[in-house]
């Protein structure tokens, strides 16, 4: 009898040996292009947490994460496209963290995701468009959506006496939708929007778009751009003619290069980024051995998105995305035991034994409406050259 048991739990330890697999997660983000400054940080973060769950060996029966990376680009749809679908039909990752850039994620998901059934979960896309995109259940953002943006920036905007603004966005999708967003928000709070005029990315010369916005006016100029490309452009041809010298920053201009192009040319000027101060951002930032910089923008977003795919496919059972997606949402709010960056081990442990968990992580998980953050933010203020955080929204 004890030797056919002893078979028996051989026959189910190698069952078990079986089952385990080479999972690969596809990370799309704009390596090359107008937040290639944000992007190295946000990958490094997402495969942090990825070396997490294969160092514990708990992830379905023992198996493995590969991360494999593509360029968005975060502009150029077509490109974007094509990366993906490299990953999705020749790599055969199991799910996609990405895209980035708004306008690039949507392309992604309905040419490349929808079709071949893949999960999606964005640290960085925010335009409100993606909240009533038709994803089949596939698409999740753990960034919030501009229309949330839009409301703290009118917030601050209002509390710190601005009553006029003039307005320069991106032309593309986020730009637009972050532009509409402010305005929206920043005219129901009684102020005025001057002018609402688009630039485009990877001009060598702003100065016609700056005397279109000075003749305007405003006591201020709302840059709804890319802090690598056509935003700082703006901002240098508005210091240079004098047009302006205050800048209201969202999220898309803020990080080191920006004070790295621009110094203390810019002290006074203020802005947002989705960003938290939660027990969560401090956990990852002890453990982050110098690979990323946990304040970088949508960098706990990064290692956040990460988690729940590898989450979701534990609770599955399983890892394709079609089975593992109706979980996500049930991970990512309460009930459950809070679960916090350094700890997917243990929710791996606990998904197993069939206990809720509710995923915390770095950025203060909270998903909402069709699976997108219900939103955090860091206001910040430039002082002496440098981005000092001032406050949580």
């Amino acid at each position: 009898m004890k030797k056919l048991l002893t078979a028996t739990a051989a026959c189910a330890l190698l069952a078990g040996a079986a089952q385990a697999e080479d999972i690969k997660l596809g990370i799309i983000f704009g390596f090359t292009g107008p937040i290639e400054s944000l992007t190295g940080s946000m990958a490094a973060a997402s495969e942090a947490a990825i070396a997490e769950v294969n160092a514990s060996g708990l992830l379905l029966d023992g198996s493995t994460v590969t991360a494999l990376r593509a360029d968005s680009t975060c502009v150029d749809s077509a490109a974007a496209t094509a990366a993906a679908e490299r990953l999705v039909t020749g790599d055969q990752v199991n799910a996609i963290i990405g895209g980035d850039c708004s306008g690039v994620t949507g392309a992604i998901l309905q040419n490349v995701a929808r079709p071949n059934g893949i999960v999606m979960i964005s640290p960085s896309a925010t335009s409100p468009a993606l909240s009533t995109a038709e994803d089949d259940g596939l698409f999740f953002r753990t960034a919030p959506s501009d229309a949330r943006e839009g409301e703290i920036a009118a917030d601050i905007m209002t509390e710190r006496g601005i009553k006029t603004a003039a307005l320069t966005y991106t032309n593309n999708d986020y730009g637009k939708g972050l532009a509409e967003a402010i305005s929206t928000a920043f005219e129901a709070k009684g102020g005025k929007i001057t002018i609402s005029a688009a630039h485009e990315d990877g001009k060598a010369d702003y100065t016609a778009e700056v005397g279109a916005l000075a003749a305007a006016g405003g006591d201020i100029l709302i840059v709804a751009g890319y802090l690598d490309q056509g935003g700082v452009g703006v901002i240098r041809a508005a210091l240079d003619t004098g047009a302006f010298s205050l800048f209201q920053l969202p999220g898309g201009m803020i990080g080191d290069n920006l004070t790295a192009a621009l110094g203390n040319s810019i002290d006074g000027s203020f802005g947002q980024v989705a960003g938290t101060d939660a027990p969560g951002m401090k956990i990852l930032g002890d453990s982050s051995g110098g690979k990323f910089d946990v304040n970088s923008p949508y960098t706990p977003e990064s290692y956040d998105a990460a988690a729940l795919i590898m989450l979701a496919m534990q609770a599955a059972g399983s890892s394709k995305s079609t089975d593992f997606a109706p979980k996500i949402m049930d991970l990512a709010n309460a009930p459950g035991e809070k679960i916090y960056p350094g700890e997917l081990a243990k929710a791996l442990e606990l998904i197993k034994a069939g206990t809720d968990i509710d995923y915390v992580g770095a950025s203060a998980v909270e998903l909402v409406g069709s699976g997108e953050s219900a939103g955090n933010y860091r206001e910040i203020d430039v002082i002496d050259g440098k981005i000092v955080t001032t406050r949580f929204r």
